[in-house]
């Protein structure tokens, strides 16, 4: 395995290609919107032109021909493009990500390159994204996987079989500003597999697969088109996620489950390393050297992280304040959660922009008016599809007077005394963040879950409409824990 090392790390160089703005005058802004935008400037100079063509394009501009693609899309110089094409690519828009092709690179510094900022708040890299979208739109729905997550993940897997589980995936990382995106900085050193190549991963494999067996009533889309339908849209305010039907990022999550779940995952992977060697020229491991048994421990930890657990937008994400003071560990496992609403704000937040905001007004209200070190919720639970971190799994938080050291203070944004929080929030909170708190061994598998106002007695919290719900939850008690303030 030893001798197989470096190989790895140059098979993801070579296959990692990406576009990203290159730092000018002007601002070259590395979020979703501009890369759409650039996409719509060249298409609306080339009329009629096939998303197809433009994929080739973009890829043969980054030189993004290395084996495996070619073997399953072909090269991307193979067909007669007209010359223009690369021209009004390289040739975009001051906020163009065609001005340069380079790889998806980890510096030094722990700078991410080659990825974008998606309007609900998560990072996504582009190259496996397109691929994804190239796949689809040829109708080859078995060259989807490998080139989207397949590689992605089994490279990471092998690179990093003697580390511990929970670092073979990841990390995630935040942006220097979430108006003005231009530097994405990781949390920790970089597996092969950052959070940003999984979800562009993921989205490449939903978008591919939707793309190969389109529905009979819809028209052929251009390529800004297909972006924009998934990345850009509006929620309604009665109804949130619920009313979503089509598959948009935020559900990304369940809807990759239900599209790669049926595959024999572990098959598929092998499938895809074995590929890559023979096409690297590099003899194929042996099945007893660990490599099955590699793959096998990192799509459980792939499955925990990204399927079973919600997907949690991080403190520097939503622009926290710091912690004032000396935070206090908890004692892991917990024996209860605590379930609240916000009251405060009022209304569920239907976007990363909104719920940001209503975060940061909570940590100003609990900072400044109540005195306390930092937002009190462990966390909060937006109605965007996400869940937003507070004092997080590790961190003593203000929530449960009385009972903080023995349980997670979890809150869904709303007033719910006399409606329900949206049934997807619902969902995140009951069924994911439980599940994964547990599966974590963060929250004792046999932990009791409790309203605000059954260990508080001065609160009506969570609102008499979702107390009446979470007590049909299962793991709920009636009877109150004793704890210490504080």
């Amino acid at each position: 395995m030893t001798s197989a090392r470096p190989a790895l790390f140059l098979i993801l160089i070579v296959a990692s290609h990406i576009f990203y703005s290159r730092p000018a005058a002007s601002a070259h802004l590395r979020n979703m919107e501009s890369f759409i935008s650039a996409v719509r400037q060249v298409e609306d100079s080339n009329p009629g032109l096939d998303p197809l063509a433009l994929l080739r394009a973009i890829r043969r501009t980054a030189g993004h021909d290395d084996p495996l693609t070619v073997h399953f899309l072909g090269a991307s110089n193979s067909r007669d493009e007209p010359t223009t094409l690369d021209s009004a690519i390289l040739n975009a828009s001051s906020f163009s990500f065609f001005d340069k092709a380079i790889h998806h690179i980890v510096t030094d510094q722990g700078e991410e390159r080659g990825v974008v900022l998606a309007p609900d708040g998560t990072t996504v890299a582009l190259a496996p994204l397109l691929l994804g979208i190239e796949a689809g739109l040829r109708a080859k729905t078995l060259e989807i996987f490998p080139l989207t997550l397949g590689r992605t993940l089994g490279l990471s897997f092998l690179s990093l079989q003697d580390i511990a589980p929970l670092h073979r995936l990841g990390p995630d990382g935040c942006w220097d500003n979430v108006v003005l995106p231009k530097v994405f900085r990781l949390a920790r050193l970089p597996t092969l597999a950052t959070n940003a190549l999984i979800n562009g991963g993921i989205d490449g494999a939903i978008l591919g697969t939707d793309l190969c067996d389109p529905a009979p009533s819809e028209s052929p889309q251009n390529l800004s088109q297909i972006l924009n339908g998934y990345y850009s849209y509006v929620l309604d305010d009665a109804r949130g996620l619920d009313g979503i039907a089509r598959h948009i990022s935020p559900k990304r999550t369940e809807i990759s489950r239900s599209i790669l779940e049926p595959l024999d995952l572990v098959k598929r992977v092998m499938e895809t390393l074995a590929l890559v060697w023979k096409l690297e020229g590099t003899e194929w491991i042996a099945l007893d050297t660990g490599v099955e048994k590699a793959v096998k421990d990192g799509l459980q930890e792939f499955i925990h992280k990204y399927w079973d657990c919600p997907p949690i937008i991080r403190r520097c994400q939503w622009g926290a304040k710091a912690y004032r003071g000396t935070p206090v560990p908890l004692a892991l496992p917990l024996p209860f959660l605590f379930i609240h609403h916000t009251y405060e704000p009022s209304s569920p937040c239907l976007s990363f922009a909104r719920c940001s905001r209503d975060m940061r007004a909570m940590q100003r209200y609990h900072q400044e008016d109540r005195g306390w070190s930092d937002i009190g919720y462990s966390f909060v639970v937006g109605s965007d599809g996400y869940v937003y971190e507070g004092r997080g799994w590790n961190l003593l938080g203000t929530h449960t007077r009385g009972h903080n050291p023995v349980g997670y203070g979890v809150s869904i944004i709303g007033n719910y005394t006399s409606s329900l929080p949206h049934r997807h929030s619902m969902d995140l909170l009951r069924h994911r963040l439980v599940r994964c708190a547990v599966d974590g061994r963060r929250l004792a598998a046999n932990f009791i879950l409790q309203g605000h106002r059954q260990v508080v007695n001065y609160t009506s919290c969570p609102g008499e409409a979702f107390y009446s719900e979470i007590s049909r939850w299962d793991h709920f008690r009636e009877a109150a824990p004793s704890g210490t303030e504080e």
